[in-house]
């Protein structure tokens, strides 16, 4: 058996301790701070902690009672872990001993804690020096532990924003997601790319601000489409001055920071002017701009007067699961809004739902100075107080009860409503289609994760194979895989050898990172298991033998695995299904579990062509001078402005490459061997 002590498969950046790490920590770990004086909000994400962990001990009661007689009454966040060394629970406590105590009463508990504390092994425990250092931690471990027993937020990519760069002559307009490391002005957060992206257009329409890549500007020798069709001003060639598209620039940015209404009115008087004085042409130009700002604001629905810069969320809770919904305001505007379903236990509140949420949403997001919420919840103030100290600025989460906010957090609670109600429809009706499933292909219970595979190529080259997911919440579009099929003991073309080697790569390396596939199949956990259920391969008897002798070389056994052949002429609803041990079938031509296998079927298709598509465009658009060592972007761009294409440079001498600046002689050399070699 692992010692939680030790063993932390999970949590290997913190270090574990022994129950006297308090007084032994500088002479076990000296580097790794002990108590709170080293933890500040700005480095929790990063800081390794030294924690004091409790023996292990029969069961769970027996553990916490053990650590109740030395914990302090101070304020700090705990740890409960199982056997195995995973965390089952992250918390934190204004007096560690006080809450730790209460987890040891033997009646009284929810069936969730008592779960919880059955399974517990081992404590372990750091000290804070305030509260809100301990909320702060506690989000920052939830967030990278991710424990059973916490509410966790399921989706958390990043944001995207609109970006303003300003380390260029021109300044080009662009998306963002990520680091902001490159120099400029950052408008958002907005709810989604699509939500960037018609934005992005029809600013390009207002305001006739590039969007092309440096390099292309460096290389344009005259305009491009994009200036033919009024969508830019066109710097790249001097079609307009620098300090006029330096004014459409801070007109955009005036436009982004709130300024909208005197933004348009600029424009309508600029087109009044125009028209008076008969130059129609110019105008015309003026009321498109204004078109296009009315269509973005438009296409951002409801837009408060009297809310500059908020975040608004909203939960709501039926049928055992939790839907938020957030609105992002920024300068007056309304910048989209996204659904969240966090995984929590059936018993929690809302209230404690939207608590640890928010604590975890704002973990590594930026957070406006006013957020409105739907529901109180017990410790609003000190996440307020927490989110000050991480933002260096006053942070208000608010409850509004009347007036205008009132009414864009009801407007969000309805979207929550709704969204959820949607939701139940469709995992409902996902439920009943598994259900099907295992009853049509002799399952033992309905599957939770299904595994669907299919191959692409074109006369054998650019061979892809691609893995589609799907669980009881339907596609599970972050499990998706490809495989680039790279076995030079394949011939082109043959189908049956990719199909094994995919097979191979996918679950070799399942068994090296999760271990021998449970025996009674489904695992419980947050979304579809490691471990599929079902297995379903696109092709017939060869595909079916392909991949069951793949699983039978690598000693799984139990795994259910159905080929899908297409019917006669490729008809759809005449597929025959293939399985060992059984005669082939097919199903009633409105049976809704064939409909269910052919969009998953055909899911899978998709992702293998769209993947497919991308290697091989990916291998046209390569050039040759990729392949030559020493040459970086730079330098491949000063080479094609000199020579104009990549064979004009396999042709050059090296007296005539060494003119090209940055190449210097012995690189000259290296690209004329290069391509004198490959000539040869």
């Amino acid at each position: 058996m692992a010692d939680p002590r030790t063993t932390h498969p999970r949590n290997s950046v913190l270090t574990a301790i022994p129950a006297d790490a308090v007084e032994r920590a500088a002479r076990v770990a000296p580097d790794v701070p002990a108590l709170a004086e080293d933890i500040t909000p700005d480095n929790l994400p990063t800081l390794d902690l030294a924690w004091e962990t409790t023996d292990l001990a029969a069961s769970g009661p027996e553990v916490i009672g053990a650590a109740v007689k030395t914990l302090p009454n101070a304020p700090g966040v705990y740890r409960m872990i199982d056997k195995k060394g995973d965390v089952l629970y992250v918390g934190k406590a204004r007096s560690l001993k006080k809450r730790v105590i209460s987890y040891a009463r033997p009646t009284g508990q929810s069936a969730r804690l008592a779960r919880m504390i059955r399974a517990t092994a081992a404590m372990d425990f750091v000290r804070t020096r305030t509260e809100t250092e301990a909320l702060l931690l506690e989000a920052n471990l939830i967030k990278r532990l991710r424990p059973r027993f916490n509410v966790l937020l399921r989706d958390d990519k990043s944001f995207p924003y609109i970006l303003i760069a300003e380390d260029h002559e021109a300044p080009a307009i662009m998306k963002h997601r990520g680091a902001r490391r490159r120099k400029g002005t950052y408008f958002g957060p907005f709810a989604s790319a699509g939500a960037v992206g018609r934005t992005v257009n029809a600013l390009q329409k207002a305001f006739l601000i590039r969007t092309c890549s440096d390099s292309v500007y460096e290389s344009r020798t005259r305009p491009c489409l994009l200036y033919q069709i009024k969508r830019c001003s066109a710097p790249c060639t001097g079609e307009i001055a620098p300090d006029a598209y330096r004014g459409l620039v801070d007109e955009a940015q005036a436009f982004l920071s709130g300024s909208s209404r005197q933004v348009k009115a600029d424009l309508a008087q600029a087109m009044e002017e125009a028209s008076a004085a008969l130059d129609f042409e110019r105008a015309a130009l003026y009321r498109d701009r204004l078109t296009a700002l009315s269509h973005i604001q438009a296409h951002q629905g409801i837009n408060p007067r009297g809310v500059e810069e908020a975040d608004v969320f909203a939960v709501h809770q039926e049928g055992g699961l939790s839907c938020i919904q957030v609105f992002f305001f920024r300068t007056g505007q309304n910048w989209g809004n996204r659904a969240y379903f966090p995984r929590a236990d059936k018993s929690l509140e809302a209230e404690s739902v939207l608590e640890s949420f928010m604590a975890q949403f704002y973990d590594d997001k930026p957070v406006p100075k006013l957020v409105l919420v739907s529901i109180d919840f017990p410790e609003r103030e000190l996440l307020s107080v927490a989110l000050c100290e991480r933002a260096g600025y006053r942070v208000e989460i608010a409850v509004p009860q009347r007036g205008e906010k009132r009414e864009l957090v009801e407007h969000a609670l309805a979207n929550a409503r709704e969204t959820l109600a949607r939701k139940l429809a469709e995992t409902s009706s996902q439920a009943r289609l598994l259900a099907g499933l295992a009853e049509t292909f002799g399952l033992k219970a309905p599957p939770q994760r299904i595994e669907v595979y299919d191959n692409s190529h074109v006369m054998g080259t650019n061979a892809v194979g691609a893995m589609i997911v799907a669980g009881p919440e339907g596609l599970a579009k972050n499990h998706y895989r490809k495989f680039n099929i790279r076995s030079e003991d394949i011939a082109p073309g043959d189908d049956y050898g990719m199909m094994r080697e995919v097979m191979r790569r996918r679950f070799a390396r399942l068994l090296k990172e999760a271990g021998p596939r449970p025996e009674d199949g489904a695992e419980s956990g947050e979304g579809v298991g490691p471990w599929p259920d079902l297995l379903l391969v696109d092709g017939g008897r060869g595909q079916l033998a392909a991949a069951t002798r793949v699983l039978q070389e690598l000693g799984i056994e139990g795994l259910p695995v159905v080929s899908v052949a297409k019917g006669r002429d490729r008809e759809a609803g005449r597929e025959t299904f293939f399985m060992p041990g059984r005669e082939p079938f097919m199903l009633p031509h409105r049976d809704p579990v064939l409909y269910f296998v052919e969009r998953l079927r055909d899911e899978a298709h998709r992702f293998a062509i769209g993947s497919h598509r991308a290697r091989r465009k990916k291998e046209m658009h390569a050039n040759p001078l990729d392949e030559v060592e020493g040459i970086g972007p730079a330098r491949k761009r000063a080479l094609l402005r000199h020579f104009g294409t990549a064979k004009a440079v396999s042709r050059a001498g090296v007296e005539d490459l060494m003119g090209v600046e940055g190449i210097s002689e012995g690189l000259a050399a290296a690209i004329y061997d290069h391509f004198h070699e490959k000539a040869l």
